[in-house]
């Protein structure tokens, strides 16, 4: 815990910590059993927070804890994210831009289990050149997820190889935060993680693949042609894909996020309002009787749900960091750690814990850098083994975990299609394939020592 906050402590010593974080855990069991929307997950967070306040013996401490968690950077660029994401994402909808887009893949026959396939390849080479598994949702959703439907297939899954795919480039990415916090923290070269780390990342997206065009869900693409109408095929608004071009290419560049974002939805009304898909009044109106109009207030809105859900998650976590709850889990599992096999298990089950608790994957890795290089000097746990246990359990239980970004944001961009397309966040973990394949990949290493370095190759483990 850092020197910003005062420690907080609550009624029923040790355990009363754990009760904000238990309360959080029925209500999102609640609402995932009841498919809820976002919205349900919203209220989990916040009664979180209020059973917190409740049993907190110094409420001053706890809510300065609150404004600490609310005051982390993350919690900023996600938020301001999501709300240029979502205007974005309505210019390229509203454009029928999908819609043509469809029609012509539908036409060509790239339907079905051939386009999630596509998609999923598509989405592991773009998260993982830009870095970001968040910016990848921004990007890809809009366009791709309506018309992967479109031509047949079912929701779930399309959101399913998106989110996989978006995992692949966190898990391996070179730019990624993950990847950089995991070296960093283990002393390890990052070259080298990246390259050990592909012996369990490739055979993940191989088994992901696979999987997709398994069990993939279909429907009948007669049924499809039949939907789209000619006169929904819009060559002009292809012209709106200068909004994923130039947020690609400045993501690429090494561009901030928001900055990307903000350039992307800059070049699409210049495009759109010269191209005529688009008029002023189309973007922002005032018709009067205090009344606002047009997609840009609308898209605004709409994400008031998934940011309302940002704001307990981050209070959560700030409350939770105070407590010393994270220290606490880690000295508990610290004491498993009695050789090799299992420290290693113990960096597995502490980094997941984590990863679940404070759905940011960096967050975990960085609060249990000191804990995982004790433990795994202490039992001669080599720091790339230890760095790409970190990054891969990660990108298991933070992806499959239904109240993080990884879940939330998908359901909330998907829902923006209308009521047939959208996608429970509860439904996502199950179709992530690329996450549970890592899952299996991360089991066979600590039972087995796959990956493990053998003696005189210390530089070539995991």
């Amino acid at each position: 815990m850092g020197n910003e906050t005062k420690q907080v402590e609550f009624h029923f010593g040790k355990i009363g910590r754990f009760l904000p974080l238990l309360a959080a855990c029925f209500m999102i069991v609640w609402a995932a059993c009841s498919q809820s929307n976002v919205n349900g997950y919203v209220v989990a967070f916040f009664v979180a927070v209020i059973v917190g306040a409740v049993f907190a013996k110094d409420d001053q401490a706890y809510g300065a804890a609150i404004i600490h968690g609310l005051s982390k950077p993350m919690f900023s660029v996600i938020v301001l994210a999501v709300i240029l994401a979502a205007i974005s994402g309505k210019m390229i909808s509203s454009s029928g831009m999908v819609q043509t887009i469809a029609a012509y893949v539908v036409s060509v026959g790239l339907t079905g289990r051939l386009f999630v396939v596509a998609t999923f390849v598509m989405t592991c080479l773009l998260a993982f050149a830009t870095g970001t598994s968040v910016g990848t949702y921004f990007v890809v959703i809009p366009i791709l997820f309506p018309v992967g439907v479109m031509a047949g297939v079912a929701p779930e899954y399309m959101i399913g190889a998106i989110v996989s795919g978006a995992a692949f480039g966190d898990n391996l990415g070179p730019i990624s935060d993950t990847t950089i916090a995991s070296s960093a923290t283990q002393h390890a070269d990052l070259g080298m993680v990246v390259k050990t780390r592909t012996r369990y990342s490739v055979p993940a997206a191989v088994g992901a693949l696979v999987l997709f065009l398994t069990f993939t869900k279909t429907t009948d693409t007669t049924v499809v042609l039949e939907g789209i109408k000619e006169t929904a095929i819009q060559p002009v608004s292809l012209l709106m894909l200068v909004i994923p071009i130039v947020i690609i290419t400045l993501c690429l560049r090494r561009k901030h996020l928001v900055v990307a974002l903000s350039w992307g939805i800059a070049a699409g009304a210049v495009v759109g309002l010269m191209s005529g898909i688009y008029t002023v009044s189309d973007f922002l109106a005032f018709p009067g009787g205090f009344a606002v109009e047009g997609l840009v207030i609308s898209s605004i809105t709409g994400t008031a749900g998934t940011i309302c859900m940002l704001i307990g998650v981050f209070a959560l976590i700030g409350v939770m960091e105070a407590s010393g709850m994270f220290e606490s889990v880690g000295s508990l599992l610290k004491r498993f750690a009695k050789s090799q096999r299992s420290a290693e298990a113990t960096i597995v089950l502490s980094a997941g814990i984590l990863s679940m608790i404070t759905g940011v994957i960096s967050v975990a890795i960085v609060a249990l850098g000191d804990l995982v290089n004790e433990i795994g000097e202490k039992n001669g746990v080599n720091p790339y083994r230890r760095a790409n246990l970190l990054d891969c359990t990660g990108c298991v239980f933070c992806f499959l975990s239904p109240w993080t970004v990884h879940c939330v944001i998908p359901a909330q961009q998907s829902a923006q299609f209308g009521e047939s397309f959208a996608v429970a966040p509860a439904s996502i973990p199950f179709v992530n394939f690329y996450s549970i394949c890592m899952l299996l990949m991360l089991s066979i290493a600590v039972l087995t020592g796959y990956g493990a370095a053998k003696k005189g190759k210390q530089n070539d483990s995991l």
